[in-house]
């Protein structure tokens, strides 16, 4: 950009699209392709919901609800370039909140489908659910900034580090390597390009390179009689019946009937519409940390906003802020990506476009860039914190894996007809899986990880003060059902609410009475400098 331009931000005029967005919108689009991929595959074969149901009404809905999304945030991008005449920034990403689709569909719509004996009174549930959470955001937009302002960027940063390891990256690496001919050929490619800057024949983006050539892999395979990426050409065909448009149409009423459930549905909608405040924080930060501030305000709100519109038209699943940006950034992404996919996503949904793909591209081919994104989430969480609240990193990562940890015992007990209660937690216990200390450290993670860092780093900073109120709203939201338990109510687990205000009157007791010394502490060997002075 020209001194001239830099120096009349005003008259800037960003431009949509640069080649970069290429990249991007590969990448992006197949990520949002995966997990709508992904979620028809719950509605259809977990909910048993009925295809004309799924096709015809919620997936216009969802959509129309990413469309609405991806433009806004592509807005915003192109007011703060003017605003700043500045030719880097990048979009917000977003899309469906990955793991709220998991919650809302095994927590909320499959036991009320079950208990009823009807799918469509599990969504509307999963409606009411949606409903409930979009006021929680639209709230929560308006004291995010203050959190934002008082938390240190390792616990914002720290906390989604643990959610990009457990809940992100894990499931792609798993699913790599159970179809490895595929997933690491197809990881190999997109790494070699946005790691390593290898540029691909006449510049085809990395993230179609890698859609191609698992798919050629995969049919190929099948012509010569091995199935890889499980492509069938029943699957293919059946597919084209569900070609058509489709519009979303208003849903008030199956919102309004999923009220009948609404003792059940708070029991989890409030702490997730908290979880979605936090994350959408983090997300916020983390695109700060890229160098692109947005009015976090703003942000949460138009999650809420775009929100209640998808589900009052029939998408029972939440909008949110995706991790990703430094991701999409590093590749080039700047603004036309973001609407792109969103044109994207009103093309494929409206016309049922998205069963023909499920039965031709193979997921596996589309999961290293899920992990991809985990790496790099992952990593800037220690490069763009001070490198001496590390360990604060590294505390916010393990409830997250406590969580992901639980889940996958439940997963596994529920696959045999049992549970952990049935099992018994006692002889769980004796052979090493201490369930209820995951039940405890896993439940509410986001928030522990942030409570837990932010302590951490407050304390490395000789911040004690600081560290007592963090430690303080830590024992507020642990009494209140919000941390360490699956429910929230009065008194769930009142002894680590109680811990909490001990290690608050601790920090106390350290600030006030100046129990920390006045000076640093000496530098470790490892942290000496040639020439023998200690690194600072």
């Amino acid at each position: 950009m020209s001194t001239a331009a830099s120096s009349s931000a005003g008259t800037f005029k960003p431009s949509i699209w640069v080649p970069g967005d290429w990249n991007a919108f590969f990448g992006f689009g197949t990520n949002i392709l995966v997990n709508l991929l992904t979620l028809t595959a719950l509605m259809r074969y977990v909910l048993k919901l009925p295809d004309d149901l799924v096709f015809g009404r919620i997936l216009p809905a969802t959509g129309l609800m990413l469309f609405l999304s991806t433009v806004y945030y592509a807005y915003l991008a192109y007011q703060l370039a003017k605003k700043t005449g500045r030719t880097d920034v990048c979009a917000l990403p977003s899309g469906i909140s990955v793991p709220h689709m998991f919650v809302v569909v095994f927590v909320i719509m499959m036991p009320i489908a079950a208990a009823t004996g009807d799918p469509i009174k599990g969504w509307e549930a999963g409606l009411t659910w949606v409903f409930v959470q979009s006021f929680v955001l639209m709230i929560g937009g308006f004291v995010a900034p203050w959190i934002k302002k008082i938390t240190p960027r390792a616990a914002l940063l720290g906390a989604l580090a643990g959610v990009s390891i457990a809940f992100i990256s894990m499931r792609p690496a798993l699913e790599m390597y159970m179809d490895p001919v595929i997933g690491i050929i197809c990881f190999a490619i997109l790494l070699s390009s946005w790691f390593g800057g290898v540029r691909y024949f006449k510049g085809i983006p990395a993230g179609l390179v890698a859609i191609a050539v698992g798919s050629l892999i995969a049919w190929g395979g099948l012509a010569l009689g091995f199935n890889f990426g499980g492509m069938s050409l029943e699957k293919l065909g059946s597919s084209f019946a569900s070609f058509g448009f489709s519009v979303p149409l208003p849903a008030f009423g199956h919102v309004f009937g999923g009220f009948e459930f609404l003792a059940v549905i708070l029991v989890t909608a409030i702490p997730f519409g908290i979880y979605d405040l936090v994350e959408a924080m983090d997300n916020v930060e983390s695109a700060e940390a890229g160098g692109d501030h947005f009015p976090t305000t703003r942000v949460l709100t138009a999650d809420g906003v775009v929100s209640l519109i998808g589900c009052c038209l029939g998408n029972p699943f939440i909008n949110a802020v995706y991790i990703g940006h430094p991701g999409w950034k590093a590749i080039g992404g700047r603004i036309g990506y973001s609407a792109a996919t969103g044109v994207m996503v009103l093309i494929m949904s409206w016309l049922g476009i998205l069963a023909v793909m499920m039965a031709l591209i193979p997921v596996v081919a589309i999961s290293p860039i899920l992990l991809y994104i985990g790496m790099l989430i992952g990593a800037q969480a220690f490069q763009e914190t001070p490198k001496s609240h590390a360990p604060a990193v590294i505390l916010s990562l393990i409830p997250q894996v406590a969580g992901w940890g639980k889940l996958m015992i439940d997963n596994a007990l529920g696959a045999a007809g049992t549970n952990a209660a049935a099992v018994g937690i006692d002889k769980l216990a004796g052979m090493g899986v201490l369930y209820h200390g995951l039940e405890l450290l896993g439940s509410g993670a986001i928030l522990t990880s942030l409570i837990l860092a932010a302590v951490a780093a407050c304390i490395i900073d000789r911040a004690f003060a600081k560290a007592a109120g963090f430690a303080a709203t830590g024992a507020v939201l642990t009494f209140f059902g919000f941390m360490h338990s699956e429910a929230i109510g009065f008194a769930k687990t009142p002894m680590v609410a109680l811990s909490y205000l001990g290690v608050a009157g601790l920090l106390m007791a350290c600030a006030k009475y100046n129990l920390a010394p006045l000076s640093k502490p000496a530098p470790r060997p490892q942290e000496a400098v040639p020439g023998g002075e200690a690194a600072v």
